[in-house]
This record gives C-alpha cells, structure tokens and sequence, in this order.
C-alpha cells in the first residue's frame, strides 16, 4: 500500500486531500509546514510528497530541494495557484515530477497521482534489479562441487519457483542467508524486494516495531507513522533469520500473518495487508525447542512446509579448495601491496582440510580475507595462516564441530565419516587403498561413501 505525503499549511486542505486519496486505496501522512514533512520523511518511508507551493517558512521550492537531498527519486508534486507558475516550472527544473494549479477537481489530482506512483514503483524495481546484479546474488554464484551441496542446489531449483514458506536450518555460518536469496532472485518475486531481518538482533518491542511498522504517537520517540519490514516486503520475500529466538507473543503474531497475512502496526487499529513469501532460519533444532516449550509446534508447521538443510563445511571438505579460491578471487582487489595473490600453498591448503571448522564457511571467509592482509608473495603460506590452525593440524580426534546434544549413534556417524575423508586422502582416493588404511573390504568402503554421499573425485 502506498504512502503519500501532503504538505499545506492550511490546516483544513490536506484533511480534505488525505480523504480523496484514501477512498482511491493509498496511505495518507499530513503536515502543515515544510520542516515538519521533513521530519516525517526521516522516520516513515513516503511514495509520493504532495505539496503546496507557497507556505510560510520553508517555502515549497526549499521543501523539494531538501527532499532530492534525502532520495533524488522520490517523486514530488506542487500545488500552486496561477500567480506562483513560474516558481512551478523552476521546480520542475529542479526535479518536481509534476506542478497542478489551484483550484483542481478530485480526478485530476488522482490521475496526477496515480502516475507519479506507477513511476516511483518502477524505479524502486529497477533499483532492486540493481542490486541483484551488483550484489551478484545468484544461483550460478553458491559454491559447491559437493554431493551435499548439490542437494541443496538441487532442492533451490525445485522450490524458488513457488510461494510457499520455507525453513532453513544449519550451523552458524553455513550460508543460510546466501541460500534464502538465491531462492528468491531464482523465483517470480525476484523483481521485488528481499527483507531480511535476524530475530535475535533486536529487544521484543524494538523488534516488534521493525517487523509490523508502528504508528504515530505508538510509544515514546514515535513521532510518525512507519512501515515495518512486512510492509517493505510486498510482493516480496520477508527473510527472518534466527527464528527461534523469537518470544512468545511475537510467535503468536508471526503466526497470524502466516496464516490471514493481515496485521496491525504498533499502536493501530486498522488491519494491513500484505503479499510476501517468508523464508525463516534457524541454527536451533527446533522440534527440541517444541518440547521445552520455547516454540510453538503450530508455528513450526506452518515455518516447515518446505525444508532445506545446509551441512557443515566438515561434511563438505571436497568445496574447501573451491570456496578458498572464491574469496581470494573476492578480495584480490582490496589488496594494497601491487604483486596479486593468486593461490595457496600445498601445506597452507593442507591446514584447511585438516581444520574441523566450528564457524563454517564465515569463518573460511575471514581466515582467507586475513591471509590475503599478510600474505607478501603471490601465494598464501602457512606463516599468513592464524595460530589456531596450525595448532589443530594433524588433530582428527577434536570434539569441535560435532553437536553437543548429538548422540552417541550420531556421533560413530561423524567420526566414521572422518576417518573414511583422511583414508582416501591419504590414498589419493583410491578406493582399495583406503579401504586396506581402514580394515574394511573394498564394497563395504563403497557402501559407506555411498550411505554418506562422499566425493570421491577430489584429490589434495
């Protein structure tokens, strides 16, 4: 729904213009002076600023110019009277979208309107388009020889077309924001806005706020109306990271939404309504949080009708050497010294595959993004490499990175997993020689690699 700002210093005339243009559908603020519209816009997001021309103060060519300042796209129409024309095309000439003259009949006003909006709309999509391409948001752009991650490309292409709500969940790190946009610039809401929002980031109230928007006079600093992130989000993807540290009581509105996708703003009575597509993600298992009674199981069904799972960068090791090559490649161009980086060496690379990785790809991201500061040469060696990987290698047996509630089942699996990775490894992946490093026949390796979607095409 979009929101018009009316500026006029009679006090009378923007009520009456709010009335029209609130029986054609749209959102109405009003303000009788210039610095006060100027407040209004620095806490509420506005489509359109209609004002009058001549007012006591600052005047409406001073109003328009700050505007431009704010948001050069922001569309402004004047309203003058026949004496003041020439001032109208000045304005114009500074950026007004459009000038009508006093007196005017309701049609025209919303035909003038209507216009000015259609155009605001379009920039803001093509701004979002923008970004898409700058941010290089895209499927193509997930890295990931991995049979895991495969998968998971695999499930992104199955589900990005659709609207129903989806789930992510995984460890700290593993991308699950990377993965939520490339579902949604991969779907049909791509051309409109992606929100994110981390749930665990914000208080309850300031949370409430960012999320449903909030009135005027709603609570202690709000002095305007603004629109919260479900607002933003309109025919786009709102994206709720951490979403099991939501409270209860913001469970409980989530959950309407989902269901009638209608809410009220803080301190409003009127209900909104809203065409979003919600992607939430969660590092908590959250059938655990159920039966603790910190997360309602009618929430977690209606979060979990679609489910993506990212695994760890330790089950995953075969993307290592992709990901490292990525980032470097990523930060090439803030290296200050004139010699470029452009690989790693044997034993820097060794120390990735030998490190468990609790903080996943994130902390991959910043390991190499430190090596490229230190780095003098060409190639990063083990001495630009931080101490605490040179300290795990050759460290295997390490409990970091396996889940403190996993079970002792869950756990064999892990380590399993781990000694087959070292074995064909050490082997140059060869199966017969791995399995003979392990004890086991050659089938029963082959039985395992496939039980747990080994790559056994990667070489160090």
């Amino acid at each position: 729904m979009e929101t018009i700002l009316i500026v006029d210093d009679e006090k009378n005339y923007p009520l009456i213009l709010s009335a029209v243009l609130e029986e054609e559908g749209y959102e109405t603020m009003t303000a009788n002076s210039g610095s006060q519209a100027l407040l209004m816009l620095k806490e509420s997001d506005v489509d359109l600023v209609l004002t009058d021309m001549k007012m006591p103060g600052m005047d409406g060519i001073t109003l328009l110019e700050e505007i431009k300042l704010k948001d050069c796209d922001i569309p402004v129409i004047m309203m003058t009277a026949h004496g003041t024309v020439e001032k109208a095309v000045e304005a114009m000439q500074k950026g007004a979208y459009n000038y009508i003259l006093k007196p005017f009949d309701n049609d025209s006003l919303v035909i003038y309107v209507k216009k000015a909006v259609a155009m605001y709309s379009m920039v803001k999509e093509n701004r979002q388009l923008r970004d898409v391409v700058e941010s290089r948001y895209s499927f193509g752009n997930l890295i990931g020889k991995s049979k895991a991650m495969q998968s998971v490309f695999e499930t992104i292409q199955k589900i990005a077309p659709v609207h129903a709500t989806v789930l992510i969940d995984g460890e700290n790190g593993t991308g699950k924001e990377l993965v939520a946009k490339s579902i949604h610039f991969n779907g049909s809401r791509r051309h409109h806005p992606f929100i994110a929002v981390n749930c665990s980031a914000l208080s309850e109230n300031l949370l409430e706020s960012e999320l449903f928007g909030h009135e005027k006079g709603a609570f202690t600093g709000a002095v305007s109306k603004k629109k919260g992130r479900f607002e933003l989000a309109d025919k786009g993807t709102l994206f709720l990271d951490e979403i099991g540290e939501l409270s209860h009581n913001l469970q409980v509105k989530l959950l309407r939404v989902l269901q009638e996708r209608v809410f009220e703003r803080v301190g409003g009575e009127k209900s909104v309504s809203v065409d979003i597509r919600i992607i939430a993600a969660t590092n908590k298992i959250l059938k655990q949080e159920i039966k603790t009674g910190a997360f309602r199981e009618d929430l977690y069904y209606r979060l979990n009708i679609l489910h993506l799972n990212l695994p760890p960068l330790r089950e995953r090791i075969e993307d290592i050497r992709l990901l490292a090559q990525h980032f470097i490649q990523k930060y090439a161009s803030e290296r200050i010294l004139e010699s470029p980086v452009k690989g790693m060496s044997r034993e820097a690379e060794k120390l990735l595959y030998d490190y468990s990785w609790p903080g996943n790809v994130r902390e991959l991201e910043n390991i190499i993004e430190r090596a490229m500061v230190l780095c003098p040469g060409e190639n990063i060696t083990i001495d630009d490499m931080p101490d605490h990987l040179k300290k795990s290698a050759g460290n295997d047996w390490r409990l970091e990175g396996i889940p403190e509630n996993a079970s002792l089942p869950e756990t064999l699996s892990i380590v399993e997993q781990r000694l087959i990775k070292r074995a064909l490894k050490k082997s140059s992946y060869v199966q017969a020689h791995a399995a003979k490093l392990l004890g086991i026949g050659k089938s029963g390796l082959n039985q395992k690699i496939k039980k747990y979607g080994l790559d056994t095409g990667s070489k160090l």
